[in-house]
């Protein structure tokens, strides 16, 4: 990695802003966000604010000479990373690292399948109680970004190098021994606690002032536990709990993505939380009584809101 690094991030969610904004400061003449001309002109003319504080970041789009990213951040929604590849694929090389923050468990294959000739780390934020409504984010607890090489034994030195960026912006990181398996736990979370939250309308302290929303999330989560067994991950009890001892530490009045999105009439991740368990169920002889209910019911809002 170059010193200092050409830094880009892809994706002005809550996830994407919280971050920009951190290493905007840090690295002021080497990070951009990579954006097409509308949201350009969008977010020019409303401006992006965070904790409401104006956001004020370099943006570059796909018809800008600059040189490719030593560094890449992907924080789109599943459902648009194929258009946010397709922006992104005149400043990739072989020189450059992708780090994927998306939900799910797949997004790392997808990009490696689009971008052989880069190193593809796989990664995910957790912990992070980040708001979004329109151009605003507010946010109280940052989170981590938890990250590394797919069948690291060792971190490289590009794994280093990455972590010694995110010290530098301030940003909380961690590097696991098994980040496969931090994945899945963090898939685990939000198989239960993502789409509860959206046909139910909890903010996290309804988690625990109403024993049923939890109890729920936690079913949604077993069925987790119980396909990933098949695909070699050894999930357990004690991986709920850990997400519990999470969703404690959060704001009571925030809000997961799912639930903002539902407000908010977005598309959501539904088909890559439960669609994926449901999936995997069918593939390993499975039953998913619990993700299945939850998919028809999300999909339903989606329909009735025109987001399908």
């Amino acid at each position: 990695m170059n010193h200092p690094p050409n830094v880009m991030l892809v994706g002005l969610g809550a996830i994407g802003t919280i971050h920009a904004d951190r290493l905007q400061k840090a690295l002021p003449d080497t990070f951009s966000v990579l954006i097409d001309e509308d949201r350009r002109m969008r977010y020019e003319k409303e401006g992006i604010h965070l904790n409401g504080n104006p956001c004020f970041f370099s943006f570059v789009t796909p018809e800008d000479d600059v040189p490719p990213a030593d560094l890449f951040l992907v924080a789109v929604k599943q459902h648009h990373l194929l258009s946010a590849m397709e922006l992104m694929r005149p400043f990739v090389s072989e020189d450059t690292t992708i780090l994927s923050l998306l939900n799910g468990i797949s997004s790392e294959d997808i990009l490696a399948d689009h971008f052989p000739e880069a190193q593809i780390l796989h990664g995910f934020c957790v912990g992070t109680d980040a708001v979004r409504v329109g151009g605003r984010v507010g946010c109280t607890n940052i989170g981590r970004i938890v990250f590394g090489e797919k069948h690291q034994i060792i971190p490289s030195e590009n794994v280093v190098a990455v972590s010694q960026l995110f010290e530098q912006a301030d940003i909380p990181n961690v590097v696991p021994d098994d980040i496969l398996r931090e994945q899945w736990w963090k898939f685990l979370m939000n198989v239960g606690i993502n789409q509860v939250s959206a046909v139910s309308g909890a903010t996290y302290g309804d988690f625990f002032e109403t024993p049923e929303i939890l109890s729920r999330a936690v079913l949604a989560s077993r069925e987790v536990i119980a396909v990933a067994r098949h695909e070699g991950i050894n999930l357990t009890e004690k991986d709920i709990e850990s997400y519990v001892a999470i969703l404690r530490t959060l704001t009571p009045g925030g809000k997961t993505s799912m639930l903002q999105d539902i407000e908010a009439k977005r598309q959501t991740e539904v088909d890559l939380f439960s669609g994926t368990v449901m999936a995997l169920g069918r593939r390993h002889g499975v039953p998913t009584p619990v993700n299945d209910e939850l998919h028809r019911l999300i999909c339903l809002m989606q329909h009735e809101y025109g987001a399908d």
